[in-house]
C-alpha cells in the first residue's frame, strides 16, 4: 500500500513538472527559453552518465566525447545535407554510438577509477581533435550559423527560441521515456546485477563484457542525440561546450540526483547547470570552486546512494539468494559468538 502511494506521488510530481516545463516558454523571455533548452540537452547527457555510472557501475568523465561527436555530426548535416530534425537526431545518435563503440576495447575490461581515467582521457582527446580539425569543426572558433531545423518533413522550421525549446523538450521526454522502459525489462536487471555482483553474474553464464559493451554504446547514442539537441537549441557548436568542467558538472549532477535513478540524474544535472549559471553572476570567477566543494561534500555524504543490491539480486537469482551461505545471514538473537 505504501509503495503504491509513493508511486502515485511520483507520477503526480512528474506530471506537474512536465506541465511546468511545457508552459515555461510562455512565462519567461526568449533568452531564458534558449538557456532552458541548452540545460535540457545537458540533462540528457546526464541521463547517459547515469546509465553508465549508476546502472552499469562504470563511473565516467567522458560522456562529453559522444556528446561532441553528435553535436558536430548534426551541425555538419544541418549545414550541408538536410534541415530535418529527425535526420539530425539519427545521425548524431549514430555518431555518438560509433565513437563509444571505438572505445569499447578500452573500457570493457576495466572497472572503477581506471574507467574514470580512461573516459576522461577520451573526452579530452576528442576536445583537442575538435579544436584542431578546423576544416570540419571550425577549430576553436566553432561552427556558427547552423540553419534552423524543421522537426519532420513538411513542417515549418523552428524559427523562434520557444519553438526550439519545445522541440528540445519533446526529444528529451521521448528519449528518457525509452530509456526508462528499457531499464524496466530484463536488460535493466542484468545491468544492475552486473553492477552489484559481477562475479555471480559471470558464474550464472551471462556474458558480462557484452552487457558492458552494449550499455556503453547505448549511452553513447543517447549522448550523441543530446549533441543534436544542443545544436538545435543554440545553432552553434564549439570545443568549449565539451570541456572537463562540463564532464565534472554532469557527474556532480548525477551524484546529487541519484546515480541509480535516470529521472534523478536528469533533475540533478539540470539543477547543477542552473546553479552554475546563477553562481557565475553572483560569484564571478568562484563558481568552479563552489561546485568543486559541492562535489566533494556530496560524494562523502552520499556514498553509494540509490543502490538496492538485494532486490536486484533477488529478482535475477532467487535460488542463489534463498541458498545464501549461513555466514551472510544475521545471527539469531541470543546466539553465542
Amino acid at each position: 500500500m505504501r509503495e503504491e502511494a509513493v508511486g502515485a506521488l511520483r507520477r503526480g510530481v512528474a506530471v506537474v513538472v512536465l506541465a511546468a516545463l511545457v508552459l515555461a516558454p510562455w512565462a519567461v523571455d526568449d533568452y531564458t527559453a534558449a538557456l532552458l533548452a541548452r540545460t535540457l540537452a545537458l540533462g540528457l547527457v546526464g541521463v547517459s552518465v547515469a546509465l553508465l555510472t549508476g546502472v552499469a557501475g562504470l563511473p565516467t568523465l567522458g560522456q562529453t566525447a559522444p556528446y561532441a561527436a553528435g553535436a558536430y555530426a548534426s551541425a555538419v548535416v544541418g549545414s550541408q545535407l538536410s534541415d530535418v530534425g529527425v535526420v539530425h537526431l539519427a545521425v548524431a545518435a549514430a555518431a555518438g554510438a560509433a565513437l563509444a563503440a571505438m572505445t569499447v576495447p578500452l573500457v570493457v575490461s576495466a572497472r572503477g577509477v581506471v574507467v574514470l581515467m580512461i573516459t576522461l582521457a577520451v573526452g579530452e582527446l576528442v576536445v583537442n581533435v575538435a579544436g584542431r580539425w578546423r576544416s570540419v569543426t571550425g577549430g576553436t572558433d566553432g561552427l556558427a550559423g547552423v540553419p534552423a531545423v524543421r522537426p519532420l518533413w513538411g513542417l515549418p522550421v523552428l524559427a523562434t527560441d520557444r519553438a526550439r525549446y519545445l522541440y528540445t523538450l519533446a526529444i528529451v521526454v521521448v528519449l528518457v521515456g525509452v530509456v526508462l522502459l528499457v531499464l524496466r525489462t530484463r536488460v535493466g536487471l542484468l545491468l544492475r546485477a552486473g553492477r552489484d555482483d559481477e562475479a555471480r553474474l559471470r558464474a550464472s553464464g551471462h556474458r558480462v563484457p557484452v552487457h558492458v559493451a552494449g550499455v556503453h554504446v547505448a549511452a553513447g547514442a543517447v549522448a550523441g542525440a543530446a549533441g543534436s539537441v544542443l545544436v538545435v537549441a543554440q545553432r552553434y557548436v564549439s570545443p568549449a561546450d565539451f570541456g572537463f568542467d562540463t564532464s565534472a558538472l554532469l557527474l556532480l549532477g548525477v551524484v546529487i540526483g541519484g546515480t541509480a535513478s535516470v529521472g534523478g540524474a536528469l533533475v540533478g544535472a539540470v539543477i547543477v547547470i542552473a546553479a552554475r549559471d546563477w553562481l557565475f553572476g553572483v560569484l564571478p570567477g568562484q563558481a568552479p570552486l563552489v561546485l568543486g566543494l559541492a562535489f566533494v561534500v556530496t560524494v562523502h555524504l552520499l556514498p553509494g546512494n540509490g543502490h538496492r543490491r538485494p532486490a536486484v539480486r533477488g529478482r535475477l537469482f532467487p535460488d542463489l539468494v534463498a541458498r545464501r551461505p549461513r555466514r551472510d545471514r544475521p545471527a539469531p538473537t541470543g546466539a553465542r559468538a
